[in-house]
């Protein structure tokens, strides 16, 4: 595939440029690198209207051929793995190495769907009559991608909707557009015209999406608060809806651990990404035993990382990806400044162009300041001391969240049993966050509603429908 600087939506299978378009941005050097097509209303129905006429058909071809191709989408996207993975770093700002476990995750969950098979489950079997449960397409899905994982959570949205027989209006997020735009281009080759559309745009589109008569369900991963908006945007057609939302999720340290073993995983699940994950540690609750051993050790390791450009050779941790969630981090730490709290690393400002912010830790803040309560969603970690268990678990679900959580200890069985305690949709005992495609995930609370991954993944693109056959027959003539 020969590609040039142009970017084009996908509508219909073929390439669709518009009049409009709105800048993409390096967060890295925060110039401009290209320019993504802002598509509106009119692209948006013609994406949906596309959708529309490719569905029937697509949820007609043998379950067998729509996983061979989904599994050849795949294929192709490592193909392309290297051009991609260049072009996620430029846009997104995650170093080379973690470009290229996003686009292979995103193969990855073309393959494990393309294996999956949607069961029929015989609820009953008896001289009476035969009750079955049988799973259909849901019809057209709007899948709405966030811009820390661009390639990994389009995949895991459009990959299961695409085998379960849906097509698929996909739209990224305007912040990291290019790359799904490239997929869009990839799979025209692969799938029949309208399957699987890929339209970028604007603020304005997104509410255009959860709003369309011609979506059947809306898949969003982003902020809480956008997904309250979604929400009620879908509400008067009674869309099907998957929300993955935000999370201040609370890591727990019991002090009988080897501290710097466990230091240097915490380290990694809390900044990772520069902090951008849902599930990554947000809270580090740490027995006071160990709390000052703990803290230097993540000290010491936040020291010799290195931050910077993540096209450049030894960068560990890229930039926040935006201005605005830059702002917004920025804004935690100087609120954190403002009320004298202590820093043991970081907490100032990098003197280079770029959305940079040093990795920084905040020493045993008040459980009711922002940076404890508010999900930081950047490199900044407050460590909490705890001296009571029943007090710590209290601390940990008193929060709007309710995405994961950590509980590390020498004992397995008594970290299980914390584990039990937390009111989290996922919870990661003595290992760091992990998203697996044999294990459902999803948020309690204000952290989502449904499940993704795993064959409840799959299953949350049908719908559920009961056949019921009498044996006895009344309907033949006598």
């Amino acid at each position: 595939m020969n590609w040039n600087a142009t970017y084009t939506a996908t509508i219909d299978g073929k390439a669709v440029e518009t009049s409009a378009t709105f800048p993409v941005v390096n967060p890295a050097t925060e110039e401009v690198i290209a320019h993504a097509p802002d598509c509106g209303a009119v692209e948006l129905d013609a994406a949906v209207a596309a959708a529309r006429r490719a569905q029937p058909a697509w949820a007609a071809t043998p379950l067998a051929e729509r996983q061979q191709r989904v599994k050849a989408l795949g294929a192709a996207i490592v193909t392309h793995q290297d051009s991609l993975m260049r072009l996620l770093t430029s846009e997104q700002g995650k170093p080379h190495a973690d470009a290229t476990y996003d686009v292979s995750r995103g193969t990855m969950w073309c393959d494990v769907y393309a294996g999956m098979d949607i069961p029929v489950e015989v609820v009953e079997d008896s001289a009476t009559r035969r009750i079955e449960l049988h799973h259909t397409p849901i019809g057209v899905v709007g899948a709405l991608a966030p811009w820390n994982f661009p390639v990994t959570l389009a995949m895991l949205k459009a990959a299961p909707a695409l085998v379960a027989g849906n097509t698929v209006v996909l739209k990224p997020s305007p912040f990291t557009p290019l790359t799904t735009l490239r997929l869009g281009e990839i799979a025209r080759d692969i799938l029949p015209p309208g399957v699987l559309n890929v339209i970028s745009g604007g603020d304005a589109l997104g509410p255009l999406m959860t709003a369309h008569p011609g979506i059947d369900k809306i898949s969003f991963t982003g902020s809480t608060a956008t997904g309250r908006k979604v929400m009620q945007s879908a509400s008067p057609t009674l869309k099907r809806l998957t929300l993955e939302l935000g999370g201040n999720d609370a890591a727990i340290v019991l002090p009988d651990v080897d501290v710097e073993a466990v230091a240097q995983q915490i380290f990694a699940a809390a900044f990772g990404n520069s902090g951008q994950i849902c599930i990554a540690v947000k809270r580090l609750y740490l027995h006071e035993d160990i709390y000052d051993r703990f803290a230097a050790a993540l000290t010491e390791l936040a020291r010799t990382a290195k931050v910077g450009d993540g096209a450049e050779q030894g960068t560990r941790f890229g930039p926040v990806q935006n201005s605005q969630q830059y702002a917004r981090v920025v804004g935690l730490i100087e609120d954190a400044r403002a009320r004298g709290y202590k820093f043991l690393i970081g907490g100032e400002k990098m003197e280079r162009p770029g959305y940079f912010v040093p990795l920084t830790l905040v020493d045993n803040p008040p459980e009711d300041s922002r940076i404890v309560c508010e999900e930081q969603f950047g490199p900044v970690l407050p460590l909490l001391k705890w001296r009571d268990e029943d007090d710590v678990v209290a601390r940990a679900n008193n929060s709007e969240y309710g995405l994961g959580g950590q509980v590390w200890s020498g004992d397995v069985e008594h970290a299980h049993a914390i584990a039990q305690r937390l009111e989290t949709g996922n919870v990661f005992v003595n290992q760091p966050q992990m998203l697996l495609p044999q294990a459902p995930f999803g948020g309690h609370k204000a952290s989502g509603i449904g499940l993704e991954s795993a064959l409840d993944g799959l299953l949350a693109y049908t719908n559920a429908k009961t056949v019921m056959i009498g044996k006895k027959s009344v309907a033949a003539a006598s």
